[in-house]
């Protein structure tokens, strides 16, 4: 028993260094062409048929720019960097369920572990501002310890109500918890699959949390003086970051691999690509927020509205039909009406009316 686990977990070991960067490359290609119809364009059309070249073009050209390194930069940070933050992400998919028993380790503190590994990319990118001397890398890795330490706390809590009704931490126990229908479907849980998802988006430094990497203002950002295969890994990183959460959240909200006719690893796929797309279309159709924006949105309205589903998940749970379910409605929507017009800063509201 013990040798058939290890020689499991070896070949899912494999899979994932040998798949992920295909998934890296292909994200890009289908992020530049969906925005491209987006903004009326066409996206890569030149390297291949349709552009399903141009990663592979892409990815030469980073193996064979050189790497260039400032030359009052802390060389060891500068350099270790780009090998921290890509390693936690390859780790995140060890605990990704594609079926009932296809995960390479199914822990029963598989959420856990997921939330904290995604956090120590924190760490990754401090290392990468500070290290690089530059005023502009250190200011974008000040805004990320400052988003990720406000976006965390919501969607956390957010977690909870999974866990709280689901009674585990264990990825696969969660979907299995979902037979009778999705979480999605109930109020609290349609709920806390909008805070879990914009907070991905700033977990993951996507539109319109990207202040981190703001071209308009700090050029680049944390890896503004990185060129070549290093710039590459914090791309890898950043892709593969919203195909873990996506998955994730398509297994803790979306019934992970249960669905009719199909396979149930293809669900899997089907589902991560779907909030893959929606993260590309917000992407395409939403402008940045403001640090001010950013930081009062999560501490003003979700951390709110995140608390207040944590209650309106135990009355649901505890209330019988139609009391529990209307009074969870009843409070989240009260939370959501309460906040709307906190966190809005007043330079942004529309101007009142001066009658004369």
């Amino acid at each position: 028993m013990g040798l058939a686990l290890l020689i499991r977990m070896g070949v899912g070991i494999v899979l994932i260094l040998a798949l992920a960067p295909v998934i890296m490359m292909y994200l890009t290609w289908l992020e530049r062409k969906v925005i491209a119809r987006i903004q009326d364009r066409f996206g890569p059309t030149r390297v291949g048929r349709y552009g399903l070249l141009q990663p592979l073009a892409d990815g030469v050209k980073m193996l064979t720019k050189e790497d260039i390194v400032p030359a009052g930069a802390d060389h060891w940070l500068h350099t270790l960097a780009p090998i921290v933050i890509v390693v936690p992400v390859l780790m995140l998919f060890a605990v990704l369920p594609l079926g009932p028993r296809w995960i390479v380790t199914n822990l029963n503190t598989g959420l856990l572990f997921f939330l904290a590994v995604t956090s120590t990319q924190t760490i990754a990118i401090f290392m990468a501002g500070w290290g690089s001397r530059s005023k502009f890398s250190l200011l974008g890795a000040l805004r990320t310890v400052a988003q990720l330490a406000a976006y965390e706390v919501p969607m956390v809590l957010s977690l909870a109500t999974v866990v709280m009704i689901s009674g585990s931490l264990s990825t696969t126990a969660i979907v299995e918890a979902q037979q009778a229908r999705w979480f999605v479907a109930t109020p609290w849980g349609f709920t806390a699959f909008v805070i879990f998802l914009l907070c991905a988006l700033a977990e993951v430094n996507r539109t319109p949390f990207d202040l981190p990497e703001a071209e308009s203002e700090l050029v680049g950002g944390f890896h503004t003086e990185y060129s070549g295969m290093k710039f590459a890994l914090f791309y890898m990183a950043e892709f593969l970051g919203a195909f873990a959460i996506s998955a994730l959240g398509a297994a803790l909200f979306l019934g992970g691999w249960r669905g009719p006719w199909l396979p149930g690893w293809l669900w899997v796929l089907v589902k991560t690509y779907g909030l893959v797309l929606v993260m590309i279309w917000i992407r395409g159709t939403w402008p940045r927020f403001r640090i001010d924006q950013l930081l009062a949105f999560a501490w003003k309205c979700l951390l709110p509205v995140s608390l207040t589903n944590v209650l309106a998940t135990g009355l649901w749970a505890v209330c019988p039909w139609p009391w529990g379910t209307l009074a969870a409605v009843v409070l989240i929507a009260a939370a959501f009406l309460t906040t709307s017009q906190l966190w809005i800063p007043k330079s942004c509201k529309a101007p009142e009316r001066v009658v004369s």
